[in-house]
């Protein structure tokens, strides 16, 4: 596939680096040379300096004949005027856009991106997908990640093992034997910052994080398993009151009535404009790191922190502050994928990344077909995949052991008949039912292979 990527910042870079090494024919625009020279010094990619939004630059790229456009720049309406050019001029089939103006998404307005007016695919709004995870995040505020999979029946967290977990240096094998009840699997540990897929003799150590797959139901005696807290938080502190602030206090006020919130923002100006914008919720104007703030705010009886701020060191900052005067849970938005190594050591509960989150809506739009979803794990580590089985795929009909799988991949549960459920080695995979496969990317096109899901954008 040959596609143009606008944009050379961090969710431009985690796109090139997913794809770039199946195969597919990529060049990265950025009008800044030494982001271009950097990416294209790194990654197998062609790049190209200028503004993506002009047809000249676009042309360069190879605009004529590209089957798709990612226009992921930190200007809404660059990306906009590029998918723009690329329709009309170049007629690129297929084009994604990032659109962070909540203006732009107004319902009043959708009517904007028709294919006769301004013809985009697919909007990436990163505030409001931030904030749906952090709602998540809340409601399982002891795992450092979680993502939903079969339209909710199946759960991914990631969590931290402390000394305190019950099951250390015990063969994951022993797991099933030990909670014979229990929906779940290990489907990857990371350990000394290296990810990978467990085998049935390895054991968990304090300090390993593992990638476990289960059911809602089954999340509370996960934790308790694992050494964590199952109390989700009601009394809540979010640090920051942009959009993505702004936006997780307006969904709590709209769904989750049992929530007391409360936002501390700097600004003054931006403090007012969203008491004006919130019914329930009280805000404050001052420092998140200004201890008689936290202490008005009473810290110390909140259940969470949120710090949803724009600058990552301030959110880590805010986090540890609010852990030393007594919050229990604190959870920290990280732009930058190489700081997350240092948030369990400064006593940060768990993260949100916007990076990981509009990477893997991408993604998902990538790797079309019959895939449903795509959930990008690390700094490019690895993708769950959740893909519908093809009838005519080599799959189908086996059973799981009779499978030969990439090395470096796991299945995590499958839904068929309306039911599911985390399968064993005699489970057959039938026509029709969807799975969650855990694969580090290496794996990725293999398991495409597999799956005899094409890259079909027509």
């Amino acid at each position: 596939m040959k596609l143009i990527i606008c944009g050379a910042g961090q969710v431009g870079w985690q796109i090139a680096k997913h794809l770039s090494s199946e195969n597919n024919d990529i060049t990265v625009i950025d009008k800044d040379p030494e982001l271009v020279r950097r990416l294209t010094n790194s990654l197998d990619v062609a790049g190209v300096t200028g503004l993506a939004s002009h047809p000249h630059i676009l042309e360069r790229a190879g605009a004529k004949d590209s089957d798709m456009i990612i226009a992921v720049t930190l200007s809404d309406e660059v990306n906009m005027v590029v998918c723009q050019v690329a329709h009309s001029v170049f007629s690129i089939p297929r084009k994604i856009a990032r659109v962070r103006e909540q203006s732009y998404l107004a319902i009043d307005y959708s009517d904007l991106y028709r294919a006769e007016h301004m013809p985009i695919d697919f909007i990436i709004s990163p505030e409001k997908e931030v904030a749906n995870v952090a709602i998540k995040r809340l409601q399982a505020p002891s795992a450092s990640e979680t993502e939903t999979f079969l339209d909710g029946s199946a759960q991914l967290l990631g969590i931290k093992l402390g000394d305190d977990c019950a099951v250390l240096e015990t063969p994951l094998r022993q797991l099933s034997e030990l909670f014979s009840t229990l929906e779940a699997i290990v489907v990857g540990v990371r350990r000394n910052r290296v990810l990978f897929i467990p085998k049935p003799e390895d054991q968990l150590f304090a300090g390993d994080e593992i990638y476990i797959f289960s059911f809602e139901d089954d999340v509370p005696r996960i934790f308790e398993i694992f050494g964590k807290t199952t109390k989700s938080g009601e009394r809540l502190i979010i640090i920051g009151g942009g959009n993505v602030g702004l936006e997780v206090a307006t969904q709590l006020e709209k769904q989750f009535s049992q929530f007391h919130v409360k936002i501390i923002e700097r600004s003054r100006k931006r403090a007012e404009k969203i008491a004006d914008k919130l019914e329930k919720t009280i805000v404050l104007n001052g420092d998140g790191l200004d201890l008689d703030l936290l202490e008005e705010a009473n810290i110390d009886k909140v259940d969470a922190v949120l710090a949803l701020t724009d600058d990552d060191k301030t959110n880590m900052l805010s986090c540890t502050r609010a852990k030393e005067s007594g919050c229990p849970i604190t959870i920290s938005l990280v732009n930058d994928p190489s700081l997350t190594s240092l948030l369990s050591p400064m006593g940060v509960d768990g993260f949100i990344s916007p990076k990981t989150t509009t990477v893997s809506l991408i993604l998902q739009h990538i790797r079309h077909g019959l895939v449903k979803s795509v959930y990008s794990i690390g700094d490019a580590e690895a993708e769950v995949i959740e893909a519908q089985v093809l009838g005519t795929s080599s799959i189908a009909g086996q059973a799981v052991r009779d499978i030969k799988w990439p090395k470096d991949s796991i299945l995590g549960a499958i839904k068929s008949n309306g039911q599911t459920k985390i399968p064993k080695g005699d489970t057959k995979l039938q026509e029709g039912a969807v799975i969650t496969i855990f694969a580090l990317s290496k794996d990725i096109p293999e398991i495409e292979s597999m799956l005899q899901v094409g890259m079909d954008f027509f």
